[in-house]
């Protein structure tokens, strides 16, 4: 059905826009998105008895820059393979089912990269490691889930198969 691969096609490119959006977000804004990082990196909004502080807080701010600028080139990267995802299933949408899911592979990596993303990035080490989820303030951890979820969603809709 040619309306659902319009629809899959649809979601790869907004989520492309999305990251891209975010990442465009994160240099135009750039001073008020590093300050996240450098609280979230400092670890400086954590609990005041926080035994893991000492040991893993980061509070130089090249490294923050470099973290920051990491985060961006993920975010822009990701939004780009988004886009060239939908590119090539919009490039083959009118072939045979067999051709378009043989298509939907760079997608595919594309929603997994941006969910791996936003999962290792803001829940593992962000909210783990940096133990973000302590801090009422600097704490992007539902952002990051609402993320995950929606490019889990995408991906799971993207492999049904077509027939």
């Amino acid at each position: 059905m040619i309306a659902v691969r319009f629809a899959k096609i649809a979601l790869v490119t907004a989520a492309g826009l999305f990251c891209l959006l975010v990442g465009y977000n994160n240099i135009v804004d750039y001073g008020s998105n590093y300050m996240f990082v450098q609280h979230v990196l400092s670890m400086d909004t954590t609990f005041p008895d926080n035994a893991v502080r000492a040991s893993r807080a980061i509070t130089d701010p090249q490294l923050h820059r470099i973290a920051y600028w990491l985060i961006i080139a993920a975010e822009l990267g990701v939004g780009l393979l988004c886009l060239a995802g939908a590119i090539r299933l919009l490039m083959v949408v009118n072939a045979s089912a067999v051709r378009f899911n043989m298509a939907k592979s760079t997608a595919s990596l594309a929603l997994a990269a941006g969910m791996l993303f936003w999962f290792f990035g803001f829940i593992v080490v962000g909210g783990e490691w940096f133990q973000m989820w302590q801090s009422q303030i600097w704490n992007g951890q539902e952002a990051a889930f609402r993320f995950i979820a929606s490019l889990g969603l995408f991906l799971v809709f993207l492999s049904f198969e077509d027939r």
